[in-house]
């Protein structure tokens, strides 16, 4: 079992070595990698050997591009890892089923820490990516969760694969996972829909809705699908909104989104619809009335390696819709 000391050991040997040199504190070598991630660039002078992941997008994303025998540990699962992830996935320690904390971060003795959400960054949780960059961690968190203003979502994810490619020593098969997620976008782009408006509702959290902003990837898979999604007005990835907001904006379809393995309350799909059929306004919805409505994996709906899937999903539900129509 790893102890914190060796971790500070550790450190000192790749500092020592310069084997990974987060935010340009040591000048790049002719060999070195340098990617910028979420306000920081990440020099790399050898390839890291160690990586945890915080979340479970991140970690079917390195599963995804082979890189099981590289992992230290992972985190944060939220609802069963895709079957065909599942022999991967067993052999990799969960550090944390919930979200992990710098203690066991550190005892995993990682060269780069990696995360969908740069939300997992903090005091309380992994420790702050500056407090781990003065440790000689690099950290590396998904660029679909920092918007830039002119590139979309899935244009942001596929950087991220091609960016492991060229960390981890392995771009060929990041870039081939990246044409692959192109065509299937093209695929459900090349399908022409009548314009419908669309509520994506991922959570509920004490009675109160999360939607879809402007910001996540849900609101790319509408206009991919020819939809607009309701709430693109909100400059958020998972805005808080009201069951009355959602009833004012009379959404065409609801999408909701299925987290059951986590274990909150309202986290299953049935259960969201359970409180939109009984709630006085959301219920009158003819969306609602009409049975309108795609359920989808919510894991799906963030950044990853299956976002794919739910954006192929939601082409088909609309299509399914239209026909019914």
């Amino acid at each position: 079992m790893s102890h914190p000391a060796r971790f500070g050991l550790a450190l000192v040997a790749v500092l020592a070595a310069g084997c990974a040199t987060p935010g340009g504190a040591q000048a790049p070598t002719a060999q070195s990698v340098v990617v910028d991630s979420c306000g920081k660039q990440l020099t790399f002078t050898g390839t890291p050997q160690r990586v945890v992941t915080l979340d479970q997008n991140s970690t079917e994303t390195l599963l995804a591009l082979g890189m099981q025998d590289r992992m230290a540990g992972t985190a944060n699962v939220k609802t069963k890892v895709a079957p065909r992830f599942a022999d991967a996935y067993a052999k990799i320690p969960v550090l944390s089923p919930k979200i992990l904390t710098s203690e066991p971060l550190r005892a995993a003795n990682p060269d780069v820490v990696v995360a969908s959400f740069k939300e997992l960054f903090t005091a309380d949780r992994a420790g702050t990516r500056d407090e781990l960059e003065t440790l000689g961690v690099p950290t590396f968190v998904s660029a679909v969760n920092c918007p830039d203003g002119t590139t979309a979502p899935f244009d942001r994810l596929f950087r991220d694969y091609e960016n492991f490619g060229k960390i981890f020593g392995i771009t060929e098969k990041a870039n081939q996972l990246a044409a692959e997620q192109r065509a299937a976008v093209a695929e459900v782009q090349a399908v022409k829909r009548d314009p419908v408006k669309v509520v994506w509702v991922y959570s509920v959290f004490k009675g109160v809705p999360y939607v879809a902003g402007k910001d996540g990837m849900p609101s790319q898979m509408s206009k991919i699908a020819g939809a607009v999604n309701v709430f693109d007005d909100l400059s958020q990835e998972w805005p808080e909104a009201s069951w009355e907001e959602i009833a004012r904006r009379d959404p065409d379809v609801i999408v909701i989104g299925d987290l059951s393995e986590r274990g909150n309350p309202g986290d299953r799909a049935s259960e969201k619809l359970a409180m939109m059929r009984e709630h006085p306004v959301v219920s009158q919805l003819k969306a609602l009335r009409e049975n309108k409505v795609i359920e989808l994996p919510g894991i799906e709906m963030d950044p990853s390696v299956r976002t794919v899937d739910a954006l192929r999903a939601f082409g088909a539900g609309l299509d399914e819709i239209a026909g019914r129509g």
